[in-house]
């Protein structure tokens, strides 16, 4: 219902349209029926500064300031012996309501000045008054007083009243500007997470690619080491350039695990996780085994023909299930979970859906990685990945992981 959000502003052009009204009204008494066209004038004027106040608050402020000059120098008026105000009282509304428009808007500094210029404009206003009678009777007193502590009373009033209209516009401006800071502070918290989030998440993917690179390394090393020994009457030269490259991978090794010093902080895992290794989709079904005993029912399809694929491929793909599977497990508790691998000449399909659970899924105190490392593992290799509610109310992860097999692929095999 957006239209309710300008219902203080049609409050205002309400306010505004009754006090220049009796404005009107009140004017044509003190001016006399010969100043039509001068009570239209300033009531308009006085009523447009406040509805001008709710867009241009400074411009609607010295607005209302002419407006009420104006007034005191005008026609013949006896404003100033009628009532304890230096002004009338629809003219002191709309001019406070002006005030608060203005405190709402502006700093508090701002507002202050505005508030002082506009108690000094009602003692001008009573300094260029013609000549009073030394006592007034106002309306409902007793008996008549000076009219030099008549016009103190009005001066106070109307400090008051600006007063009380500047301070209440001074808190609410105040406190808006306190919750929309709170707001800005959640939402750069709430990037601040999601980044962190990210870099730990990236930080454990490089975390585990080094053993996948280390081994590949090692294996390099070891071979130009042993190569001499395979070949008869190895020449110098042959000798030379193995040795380079064993020295090259062993320098290589080196430099990995400076880097996975880095990688890796305090409360990292446990040596004996560090050092374990790293699983592949040959373990697909230990995985599917540790989900059903969790309470899950899980079924896995696999199509094409199994080949083994790259080490990195075959990290991703079972890290992807892992995660897909564990989302499972947390946000739709009783669900049957449908894994499908497949194989095909190009590269690896991999699809995990889950039916609408049960019951509502308790709250998750995890940080959300398990999206995000996917995404991150798809776009390291090159891949795609799809993730969305089913039109059953389920979920389901797609992606698509581009590998060379480790052997080439028989021509006559037809494509999965």
């Amino acid at each position: 219902m957006r239209w309710l959000g300008r219902l203080p502003h049609a409050h205002v052009v309400l306010a505004a349209v009754l006090m220049g009204w009796l404005n009107a009204d009140r004017y044509k008494v003190d001016f006399g029926p010969s100043s039509g066209t001068a009570v239209l004038v300033l009531s308009v004027l006085q009523s447009g500064a406040a509805i001008l106040a709710l867009s241009r608050p400074v411009p609607a402020w010295w607005l209302s300031m002419i407006a009420l000059f104006l007034v005191r120098n005008a026609g013949e008026g006896n404003i100033s012996h009628a009532a304890l105000w230096s002004w009338s009282v629809p003219g002191v509304a709309l001019h406070a309501l002006v005030l608060f428009l203005l405190a709402l808007r502006v700093r508090p500094r701002i507002t202050a000045e505005a508030l002082g210029l506009s108690i000094l404009a009602a003692v001008a206003a009573l300094a260029f008054l013609a000549p009073v009678p030394d006592q007034i009777l106002l309306p409902g007193a007793a008996r008549p007083i000076l009219a030099s502590s008549a016009q103190d009373v009005t001066v106070v009033q109307d400090a008051v009243t600006f007063t009380i209209a500047v301070v209440l516009g001074i808190a609410l401006r105040g406190r808006r500007v306190a919750r929309t800071q709170l707001v800005e502070q959640e939402v750069l918290t709430a990037e601040e997470r999601a980044r962190r989030t990210l870099l730990e998440e990236r930080n454990r993917i490089a975390r585990e690619l080094h053993d996948v690179v280390a081994h590949h390394m090692s294996v390099i090393s070891i071979q130009a080491q042993v190569a001499p020994h395979l070949v008869k009457d190895p020449t110098d030269e042959l000798k030379e350039n193995l040795a380079g490259i064993r020295g090259n991978a062993v320098e290589a090794l080196t430099e990995l695990r400076r880097v996975l010093g880095v990688l890796r902080s305090e409360d990292a895992l446990a040596d004996g996780v560090r050092h374990a290794p790293q699983p592949t989709l040959d373990r697909l079904d230990e995985l599917v085994g540790t989900v059903r005993g969790a309470g899950l029912r899980v079924t896995t399809d696999i199509t094409g023909e199994p080949r083994p694929l790259s080490p990195g491929v075959e990290l991703s793909a079972f890290r992807i299930v892992q995660e897909a599977l564990s989302n499972a497990i947390r946000h739709a508790p009783g669900a049957e979970v449908r894994v499908a691998i497949g194989y095909r000449t190009g590269g690896l399909t991999i699809r995990v859906a889950n039916s609408a659970p049960d019951g509502p899924a308790p709250p998750s105190p995890g940080a959300g990685h398990g999206l995000l490392g996917m995404h991150e593992r798809t776009a390291m290799l090159g891949g795609e990945l799809a993730t969305g509610p089913t039109p059953d109310g389920g979920y389901e992860v797609t992606a698509i992981l581009p590998a060379q097999a480790a052997k080439p692929a028989d021509p006559g095999e037809p494509a999965p």
